[in-house]
């Protein structure tokens, strides 16, 4: 599990400028998705992976523990899966060509549907009621990665909670697309996994500081049972 540190001239920064830490300590659950980002045998599991985040099995206990405790307030879950498919060696030719050819035949691999690195990790705990998301980008929110804003606003969704793998890459442009498309965005402090806790925390912090809110799974839980 990562070391949070994030500095108290930086809570003072968020505080003089929101008047508050935390602007959404009060959000309403009933309102609220839990987006699991990536965590999937591609990011977890080593003989699979093209991308191994070795402290991501670390924060399946507080995803599953955020997950059940706002399935009982009345919120929803979202599992989102980082997917290729033909389309992204066009679309998204970029990306595909910033990498060597053998690391880009790895992801291939291990992100196509049906694929073993593909599937959920196996100890996520995912109900009938959850939903299952594919997306195509790093961000799940930028127009043509999925359709999770539009599933999120036609539940009358206005709150999320960013967790998933890696802090610093798919779940922080998710969570600062989210916040731009006009959602309520926090990023779970201990329920995100990065490569090391340099990257985890500064990646925290630049949201903080001008996208949303940070919380852990402590804090956000005990606000769900509050209401």
């Amino acid at each position: 599990m990562h070391t949070i540190a994030i500095p108290q001239s930086v809570v003072e920064r968020v505080t003089a400028r929101r008047g508050r830490a935390h602007p959404y300590a009060d959000f309403d659950p009933r309102r609220t998705a839990l987006v699991v980002i990536d965590m999937q045998n591609g990011f977890m599991m080593p003989e699979v992976a093209h991308a191994l985040c070795v402290h991501a099995p670390a924060i399946v206990p507080n995803i599953n523990r955020l997950a059940a405790a706002l399935r009982a307030a009345g919120g929803k879950v979202f599992w989102i899966q980082n997917t290729h498919d033909e389309a992204c060696f066009s679309e998204w030719s970029v990306m595909y060509d910033l990498l060597l050819p053998e690391r880009r035949a790895k992801r291939v691999a291990a992100m196509t549907e049906g694929s073993l690195g593909h599937r959920l990790w196996a100890g996520l705990d995912v109900q009938p009621e959850d939903e299952v998301v594919a997306k195509y980008r790093y961000s799940a929110f930028i127009q043509g990665s999925s359709d999770l804003a539009e599933r999120l606003r036609a539940q009358n969704l206005d709150t999320v909670l960013i967790t998933g793998t890696v802090t610093n890459t798919c779940c922080e442009s998710s969570a600062r697309d989210a916040m731009m498309l006009n959602f309520k965005t926090i990023m779970v402090t201990d329920a995100n996994a990065a490569n090391n806790d340099e990257e985890h925390n500064a990646s925290l912090i630049g949201f903080y500081l001008n996208f949303g809110d940070i919380m852990s799974t402590d804090e956000l839980v005990a606000a769900m049972k509050v209401r």
